[in-house]
Parts: structure tokens; sequence; C-alpha cells
């Protein structure tokens, strides 16, 4: 329209002031009608925008939720010197990406933090986006904050509407481009700068948040005037911009440590690999979730599909937002919002430094790189009245732990992977030879150039273990490896190449030694990738449940069995099923040198008199040149009441069998079970069916540690870990193929470690003291575990572990004892290069990490939702250079 043609109408035709003719007076109502359409016109022209009627889909979408979602016009301060009121283009529907990001990323902003899932815990060392409050704009949808729909600063000039067009439609944005509501063409705005249409939720830490609140502030809002908290702006011409639709249930794809994609779990949503493109140069190179995620430009092809079917809208939030009680599990995992909160930037993790709050040392003791506190607490072994009972070799633990950490030996390097690993290790892992020169002989262990080499022999199957073995099982058929016989106890294992070889028939094998004149015995076993502990039978219960393993074997362990009323083979008896064999073949069974056969004809009196049965002796075998003597145990009381002399004694009524736990030995024996319902009355089943199935014994009455039903806790424990172990193998940034040893330090009902049950390596199942004593049912499902404080040092070598995992462990035990002394006795405990899964509270995830990297270990995965959280962490190699004396570990 030309309106200096127009500006001005003479209603004064002439100078005698007559009024115009009837011809003439429509011509003027003409123009003036004309004249108002220009005003409206210059009006819209001097106009940012138009007003927008309420969408169609809202229409749509009401009818849906019953909700009456209202548009409200966006102010934003122009900078041109009209200083013109302008408002924002707001489609009534706002995509689905757009509604997760909005109410995670300003629900602090607004300070309404409740009734919604996607509401974030803001974590220590993040920086929430600060929203301005002149251009914030809240808008509620179904109870979710989508606030930050703020206009841009930007001259109203480039956004003047074309008066050309006779019919203006109304603009939106839904895939991030105009189009037509009426349906018609997409029409790029190429002088437009946008924000990128999809959200990063959660949070973006401080090494960014500056310029991404700039690029908040300085950077145009979308065409249809949506704002997504500023989180993540890009610069797009949009003539660069194509559509690209995608399926509306996706995958989340989580990145870990080396840029691969993997995916994360069920129910979550891919991103798409473009998204360095969209956000790349903006935030410091790439902006990355606090769970190690890229948060990635999406452009859903359910968007368009949500516009016309708003069922299928309201599916895709469902799926997006399942129940909270999914938290940190692989129930977690499928919830897709999981896979896009808290934003934070990949680099910060990388160039953060190590705290200053922890000044760690270098424990500097008799042991060295060998150092077990517990063990070799020289200030309490020097105060003790006898030795008689090796009390000395018994744990004595230090009032306060230790906080140093134990040196590496020179020379230390990764350790060999199984199942090489059982024939060779590296001999500066552990550099003790006088074992090979004592046992060499023996085929214990060799010195072979770099490496420790172990022929697979022992002091009773000096050609090797396997024959052994079998011998064995053809002495008794009843024993059946791997079947009817599955979790035993190897008392005085040596290197334990007996545990080591039972692999190859799924059988696992305790072994037991002590930290004795065979130096390192337990410790190569645990280099080897055999299961080991450090303990001695001496004055006190070792750390087992009563009556829970099915075979108990001694070769030549050097254990009085007989002496002082049996008590030391009484805590067999405790330990061992009814049922269950004892397997002997020391020298008394088939010497003939007199002090062997008085001690052989002790052994039959007191096992008499215990009512065991001696079911097999029999002569030496033709290769290793032994023979065993394989004892029974009862299944039944009546032995026990037909007895002419009750010796030993059976113990009261009230004595717990399953009380080990610092408790001394006691010379009586428990009762058989006989109630069909009560543990040990009945073998288990057999192996593998005992791993999948609930015992018997744990009944519909019992409440379960979760509040259910115990059988019901028992399967819902148990694929709830199936699910984690799931993500845990899919993406969490571990080679699992260099893991071989495995500690559950909180194993509740065994669950972790029978989903980890196709993968070569095995589980220590720990049940803390203080936690619901569940280890009879995790020796019951096949495997087995035992009893600790945490506030004390575990009974292994430095060094011993490939992988711990702590499943809400922590924020318990920093309750009794500081958490920096349980960190110290982590770090001793696991291998350089192992790995740490931690799954608690985010005040405990954050104190542990900040501990962890000023150890300088590497953050592999951090992961965070609703105050929980799950950190994996990488040891490494790093030892500090000031030294702290421990005093009591002196000799």
């Amino acid at each position: 329209m030309a309106l200096g043609k127009y500006g001005r109408v003479d209603y004064n035709n002439n100078a005698n002031g007559r009024r115009s003719s009837s011809s003439s007076y429509g011509s003027t109502v003409t123009i003036v009608v004309f004249v108002g359409l220009c005003l409206v016109g210059i009006w819209m022209m001097t106009s940012s925008s138009v007003i927008p009627d309420q969408n169609v889909d809202d229409v749509a979408h009401e009818k849906k939720t019953d909700l009456d979602d209202q548009v409200t016009p966006i102010i934003s301060n122009s900078n041109d010197s009209n200083n013109t009121v302008q408002f924002e283009d707001n489609s009534g529907v706002l995509p689905e990406d757009a509604r997760k990001g909005d109410s995670n990323s300003l629900a602090k902003d607004d300070g309404n933090a409740t009734g919604n899932l996607n509401t974030q815990e803001n974590k220590e060392n993040s920086e929430e986006i600060k929203l301005d409050e002149s251009t914030k704009q809240e808008r509620n949808y179904n109870g979710e904050n989508l606030g930050g729909l703020g206009g841009s600063e930007e001259n109203s000039d480039d956004k003047r509407s074309n008066l050309g067009e006779s019919n203006k439609k109304v603009v939106s944005n839904k895939n991030d481009e105009k189009s037509d509501s009426g349906g018609g063409k997409r029409r790029p705005d190429k002088n437009s700068s946008e924000t990128n249409g999809d959200q990063i939720n959660g949070k973006v830490h401080e090494n960014h948040n500056k310029e991404s609140k700039k690029i908040y502030r300085d950077k145009k809002d979308l065409e249809g005037g949506k704002n997504l908290g500023g989180l993540g702006s890009s610069e797009e011409n949009l003539d660069d911009k194509t559509s690209d639709p995608r399926e509306s249930n996706k995958k989340a794809v989580s990145i870990d440590k080396n840029g691969e994609k993997y995916d994360s779990g069920v129910g979550e949503k891919r991103s798409d690999e473009k998204s360095s493109e969209t956000y790349g140069g903006k935030v410091d190179g790439q902006v990355e979730g606090k769970f190690d995620q890229n948060d990635k430009k999406k452009s859903n092809k359910s968007s368009g599909e949500a516009k016309d079917n708003p069922q299928v809208e309201s599916q895709n939030v469902n799926e997006a937002f399942p129940s909270a009680s999914e938290l940190l599990s692989e129930r977690i995992t499928r919830n897709g919002s999981f896979s896009t909160q808290a934003a934070v930037s990949k680099n910060e993790k990388k160039d953060r430094l190590p705290s200053n709050k922890y000044n760690w040392k270098l424990c500097n003791s008799t042991a060295g790189p060998d150092f077990i506190p517990c063990l070799d607490n020289w200030e309490a072994i020097k105060h003790l009245r006898t030795n008689k009972h090796y009390e000395h070799r018994e744990r004595h633990c230090p009032k306060e732990p230790p906080t140093c950490l134990v040196p590496l030996p020179e020379g230390y390097k990764r350790p060999i992977k199984w199942p090489k690993s059982r024939e060779r290790i590296w001999y500066s892992n552990v550099p003790h030879a006088q074992l090979a020169q004592i046992k060499g002989h023996q085929n214990w262990v060799k010195v072979t150039g770099e490496y420790l080499t172990f022929p697979g022999g022992g002091t009773q199957f000096k050609h090797g273990a396997l024959h052994y073995i079998d011998f064995i099982e053809e002495s008794m058929p009843d024993i059946a490896w791997g079947k009817r016989s599955r979790v035993i106890l190897d008392v005085g294992c040596g290197v334990a190449s007996f545990g080591g070889f039972l692999f190859d028939r799924n059988v696992l094998a305790m072994s037991l030694a002590p930290k004795d004149e065979h130096e390192a015995q337990v410790q190569f076993a645990l280099e080897r990738g055999i299961p080991a502990v450090s303990a001695v039978m001496g004055t006190k219960k070792l750390p087992y449940p009563g009556r829970v393993f099915d075979i108990v074997h001694c070769a030549r362990c050097r254990v009085p069995w007989h002496i002082e009323g049996g008590k030391l083979l009484l805590e067999l008896n405790r330990l061992l099923r009814p049922g269950g064999f004892f397997v002997w073949s020391a020298f008394p069974v088939y010497q003939k040198i007199p002090e062997d056969v008085e001690i052989w004809k002790a052994m039959v009196e007191l096992t008499r008199a215990m009512c065991w049965e001696l079911v097999n002796k029999t002569s030496k075998d033709a290769i290793n040149r032994v023979a065993v003597a394989i004892f029974k145990k009862p299944t039944s009381n009546d032995c026990y009441n037909g007895r002419l002399k009750q010796e030993p004694p059976l113990c009261p009524e009230n004595d717990d069998p399953n009380a080990a736990w610092n408790v001394s030995l006691k010379t009586c024996m428990h009762k058989i079970p006989v109630d069909a319902s009560e543990r040990g009355s009945k073998w288990p089943e057999k192996w593998p069916a005992r791993l999948e199935k609930s015992p018997y014994w744990l009944l519909s009455s019992h409440v379960g540690v979760y509040g259910k039903a115990a059988p019901e806790d028992f399967v819902a424990d148990y694929e709830h870990w199936k699910r984690v172990i799931k993500s845990y193998l899919n993406g969490i940034g571990i080679n699992w193929s260099s893991i071989r040893n495995v500690m559950d330090m909180k194993a509740v009902y065994g669950g972790f470690a029978a989903a980890l049950k196709d993968l070569n390596l095995w589980v220590m199942n720990v049940i803390p003291i203080r936690s619901p004593d569940t280890l009879p049912i995790i020796y019951e499902r096949g495997l087995f575990g035992v009893y600790h404080d945490w506030c004390e040092s575990f009974s292994t070598y430095p060094r011993s572990y490939d992988l711990l995992h702590a499943d809400h462990l922590f924020s318990k035990v920093k309750k009794r004892c500081k958490l920096v002394s349980v960190v110290a006795e982590v770090d001793r405990i696991l291998r350089p290069g192992g790995k740490l899964i931690v799954r608690d509270n985010v005040e405990t995830i954050n104190e542990l990490e900040d501990m962890v990297m000023s150890m300088e270990w590497e953050v592999l995965k951090t992961y965070s939702k609703n105050k929980e959280g799950l950190l994996c962490v990488q040891k490494s190699m790093w030892r500090p250079k000031e030294v702290q004396t421990v005093t009591f570990a002196i000799s």
C-alpha cells in the first residue's frame, strides 16, 4: 500500500462549503474505510508479530486432558527508538521435548519443585542457568512448568509483516521451522537466528554457564516465540535446516568416556548423532549431561502426529515419564527422561582439578605394599598373652582405621587376564620367591623369568588338581561336582589351585588360609583370579552362616582337628549342611607313621561322637599317591538322641548357628532342622536351578528386605538386578573382559552376583553386620559371601579386586565411621585400573566423587535423579609423595 498517496483527505470540495453530491458520498465512505484498513496495516507493521488465536492443537489436546491452555503475550524490550511492545507467536501445544525441558530447567527458578517427575535435584558442582525475570514466561501444562518462553531482544524491523498477503496465517515452530497453522508450506526465515527447539534438561556447569546466559539473552527466539530455558542455543540459518523425522519411540543414547554410543535401556530416546553440529560451537565444544550422555538435537516425527492425534501425544508423555519408583536401577534407565537430565560440560569433568580438602599420604608399615590393617596390627599382637591358638593370625583391628594409601610394588603391572592368570602372573605384582623355594617341588609355584608360574599342583596333588578333583568324585559319586555340590570351603588352600580348577566343574570354592610364613599364598590366589580370604581357624568363628557349605575340604591343611574336644572340627560342623561332606586327604588318612596313626584314631572317635559317617576311605591313587577320607554329616537327630555319652554336647536352643561375627568358638553342636519349612531340612535344588529359584524355606509369611512377602521380594530383587546388569554391560564404560574378581559390598539377596552368572567372573558377596542377615539365602542360591563391618579393613591383600559394587552402603557407613577411612580401604582393595560402582544418595555421591578425584581416579560415569545418584570411577596408578608412618603396623 502507498500510504503517502492517501495520507490526507480533503472534505471541503469547493470554496462555498457546499456538501458533496450523493455520487461523491459513496466514494468518500470507500476512502474512509480504506484509510481505516491502512491504519490497521501500519499498526501491524510496527508490531513484532500477530497476536495468536488459540491453536487448533490446544482444542484437540483439551479434549484429551481437560486442561485450558492459555497463551500469554510476551513483552520484550526492543532496542529500536520506538520502544515498541512486541507479542510473540505461541502455538497452543508445545512439542513433547519442549514440555519436558522447560519443566526441568526452570523448576528451581520459579520455586515449583513438587508434583513433577521432571523436577531435578541440583548437584553442588553444577549451576542452574537463571532466567531474566523481565523476560521469563511461565506456562502450566498438565502440572508441568513450561516457563522460559521469553522473547529475545531483536529489532522489530526484522519481523515486519508483509501486508501484501491478504490472508495472514499464524506461524508455529513445531519442528524448529516456520509453518502455517492452516497447513500451508513451511517458510524458513532467513533473517532469524534461533535457539534449538530441543532442550537440554537439567543443569549446565559453571565452566560454560556464563556463555549460555549470554546466548539466552542475546540470541533471537524461535519464530514461534519459545525459548526453552536458553540451554544450548545455536546460531543456525533456517535455510540450512531440513525436516528430519524420527520415530516417536526412541532410545536414549548414552556417551561413555570414549565417545561410544550405546543403548541405555528400554523406553529411553535415541539421540540424534548431529548434536555436535547443533550445540558444538556454542558451549565449549560440546554440552554433555551429568550422566555422561550428550543431549542431542531431536527432530521428532511424533510431534507432527500428536498435532492431529492427541492420544499419540499423551502416550509419548507417558513413555517419557514412568513411575518415579524406578530410580537408579534398570527401572530408572527405562525412564526416558533420565537420559537427558542435568546437562553439564564434558570438558568440565576432564579439566576439573582434584579437591584440596583431602591430603592423602602414603602408608609406611612393616608390611609395605602387602599391608592389611587388621592382620598387621603389631601393636596389638605384641600385647597378646599367648599365641597357642593362632591368636596372632586373627583379626586385631586398630581403633582408628588408617586413612593413608598403600604403596604399589615396584614395577607393578596390570594383572594378566583370566584364564591365563591361572597359570602365570607377573612376579613384580607379588614379588615373593620364598614360597617357590619351599613348595616348588610340590608344583605350587615357580619363578619363571618375569612370571610366577603355577603348574596346578599342591601338596596332595603334585601332578595336577583336575585329576585329584575327579578322584574325589569317583570315590563318592554323590558329591556330583557342579550339580549337587556347588559351594565348598577349602581350608588351608595354599595358592588355591584346587579352587582354581574347580571352576572347570562349575564349583565355587571359598579358599581360606592365614597370613603366615607361607608368605602371600592368598595374594597369589587372588592375583590368579581365584577367590580366597586371609583367615585362620583359631579362637573365633569364621565369618560365615551356619549350614551353608556343601563340602568342606582339607588336604594337608595342618589344622589339629582332634584336640581340645574337637573345637575346630565342631566349627566345620556348624558350617556344613546336613548331608554335606568333609573331604580330608591329610597324612593321617594314609600314612603309617605312629603320630599319624594316633591322629587318625582320634579323628575316627571324634567324628563318631559327632555322628559323622565315614562313607569312604580310599587307598592311594596311582598318580598323586594320596588317599582321601570322606565323612558325611547326618540329616536327622536320631544319632544325636541315641548317643550314650552326650559329648560333644548339643548347643542350647537359643544359640544361633548364624551368629559368627567376632564370636568365640563353642564346643557344641546344633540340632539338625527337621521342620520342612526350616533351612537345612532339605538339600537345595541342583545347580543351576538353585540360582534363580526362591529357597523352599523362604515363606510368604516372612517379610522381605524391601517390604514384600519374602518370595516376591526375592524374585523382584533378581529381576531388578538383571535389568541393572544389562545397563551396566551395555554402557557404563567398563570392559568386562578385564573383570574377574568382583565384590558386592552390600549384597542383600545376591541378585547382583546372580545376574552376572553368564560372565567369566566370580563375586564375593558381603553382608554388612548391621544389615539384614540374608547371607544364608546367597549360599542357598549356589553363591558365596562373608559377613563384614566396613568400619574395619577387609581380610584381603591390597590390589585384590577388579570391581567393587556398593548399593547404598556409604551413606549408612559414614554415620558410624569416617568416610575417608572407608574410601582408603576401597583404594587398598581395588587394583589400579579397577572400577568402583556406587549407587547412593546425591550428597554421598558428590562427597565420594570429590575424594576419588583427589586421588586422581577417572570418573567414567555420573548419573543422578531426585536426590539419588550413580557413580562409576576407575582407580589410577597415582600414589602420594608424602609418607605417613602407621605406628601400630611397625613390628
